[in-house]
């Protein structure tokens, strides 16, 4: 089959916080950040995915700005920092629909109405690059006659947790005629469904023409086209070139319904059409699906990290930092992070999620951060911190700088550990080498930055009578974060 001749824009969409892989993944690092066995993190397979695809002259990516710097990095990995990217910036989710219909309206108008999206979760894990290219083509060839194209995964087995395709008439050997969605079944029905052989997976993938979508979203969903139209016109003139990024009107997006495209749209139009994805597909949701992705040893066991196991059967364990020992257990998930442990029988993994539910009723940091918080300069860990004190580790990006800024309730002391740092003190200007420090008192304007080549390492004490991490005023920032 030919490719087809269209441009294809790969619209990323990247907004879940992925609770039921806590405690890995927490709100302000979700899942698709998480790093796997080969050290990529499933947001840049995704990139490198669909850049490898034909036709690719940009990615879109939808995010909340908080992950904006983040998902700009991780497409740079991905590409070897050659990839156009282009960011719509959501102030909080509101799901797929409004997100999907503010894709069209930014692809329509850059790329033409004729434009293809291919609609991408920026957490699934697909191996088969070649039959995921091959899935792609045929669904672009049925986008350009005017359907709304779906990918449906061949189940498995009679799985509960997935929604479900019903295919209906088949169209020119490449697809079908969607006869209708399902929500998510019990065993019973899931095993209904995998005998009569019509069935598959609802993947979350899709695949239309700008012109396409927004023609059968002015019939099925003219309320949220209506606003989405809205949002995008007063968000355009807030485009900033220099990041290729926008944050969408809060405004009006908080008007917008918490609608999937599939309610709002898919199971309303005429026009949808299912291709059957012959490459393999996970949505890692659980952490079961993690731990698939290992070899199991002769006990059954799936292990990563530093772990003396006795007697343990078909467990997956998982240690980030330190040792961990486990005696005569089995069907055991255990996840162990430097400020939090997880521990759960392998039949209760997808209640993980009211472990976080419980934490955040509780105020606990640990639902929605770690220890090592990335920023767009780089990182810094908590390696300890007390009443009036917090001791931190910085590594710093090779020609990034913190903002200027000033606390004014607490002091700091910076110590470099390797690299060169540039400090700007008051009106004073001066570099750090290796084993070098500094102290900034109190209400002292100040900027830290990385000259070098290599990555700055800092240990920075802070004291005070308060050392939260919002004592902070910004008066300049490469990050637009002022």
């Amino acid at each position: 089959m030919t490719t087809p001749h269209l441009p294809l824009i790969p619209v990323i969409l990247s907004g879940g916080a992925g609770t039921r892989l806590w405690p890995i993944s927490r709100e302000g690092h979700p899942k698709p950040f998480m790093k796997l066995q080969d050290n990529q993190s499933l947001i840049e397979k995704t990139y490198r995915r669909a850049l490898a695809l034909a036709n690719v002259d940009a990615v879109l990516t939808v995010t909340k700005r908080d992950y904006y710097f983040a998902c700009r990095d991780e497409l740079s990995r991905a590409s070897d920092g050659k990839a156009k990217g282009a960011y719509l910036l959501e102030p909080f989710g509101k799901n797929t629909a409004p997100a999907i219909a503010l894709s069209a309206l930014y692809v329509a108008e850059h790329f033409g109405d004729d434009a293809l999206l291919l609609v991408l979760a920026s957490d699934h894990l697909i191996q088969n690059q070649l039959a995921f290219g091959n899935a792609v083509n045929t669904a672009a060839t049925l986008a350009q006659q005017g359907y709304l194209v779906t990918f449906g995964i061949t189940p498995t087995g009679p799985e509960t947790g997935f929604g479900y395709i019903e295919a209906g008439a088949p169209i020119d050997g490449l697809g079908y005629n969607v006869q209708r969605f399902v929500e998510k079944p019990t065993l019973s029905v899931a095993e209904q469904y995998l005998a009569e052989g019509n069935y598959s997976w609802n993947s979350g993938m899709f695949c239309f023409t700008a012109a396409s979508l927004l023609a059968e979203m002015e019939l099925y969903a003219p309320d949220i086209l209506s606003m989405a139209k809205d949002c995008y016109t007063a968000t355009k003139s807030q485009w900033n070139s220099t990041l290729n990024c926008a944050e969408l009107n809060e405004e009006i997006f908080q008007q917008f319904k918490d609608l999937s495209i599939d309610y709002a749209l898919m199971e309303k139009s005429q026009r949808v059409a299912v291709v059957q994805a012959p490459f393999d597909w996970s949505d890692i949701g659980s952490w079961d699906a993690v731990a698939n992705l290992l070899p199991a040893d002769t006990d059954g066991n799936r292990i990563t990290g530093d772990v003396a196991a006795i007697d343990v059967n078909n467990s997956y364990i998982h240690s980030e930092t330190r040792v961990v020992g486990a005696i005569g257990v089995e069907n055991l998930v255990i996840v162990d992070t430097p400020d939090a442990l997880l521990i759960a029988c392998k039949d209760r993994v997808q209640d993980v999620k009211q472990i976080v539910a419980q934490l955040k009723a509780d105020g606990h940091h640990a639902a929605t951060t770690h220890r090592t918080v990335f920023r767009p300069w780089g990182s810094y860990t908590v390696l300890e911190e007390g009443e009036r004190f917090k001791i931190k580790r910085l590594e710093v990006n090779r020609g990034s700088s913190l903002s200027l800024q000033m606390h004014y309730h607490r002091s700091e002391h910076w110590v470099v550990v390797s690299g060169m740092a540039k400090v700007v003190l008051g009106q004073r200007e001066f570099l750090l080498n290796t084993n070098e420090s500094t102290f900034i008192p109190a209400g002292h304007c100040h900027r830290l930055e990385n000259p070098g080549i290599m990555t700055l390492v800092m240990i920075e004490v802070q004291s005070g009578e308060y050392v939260g991490e919002d004592d902070i005023v910004r008066f300049h920032d490469d990050y637009g974060r002022v």
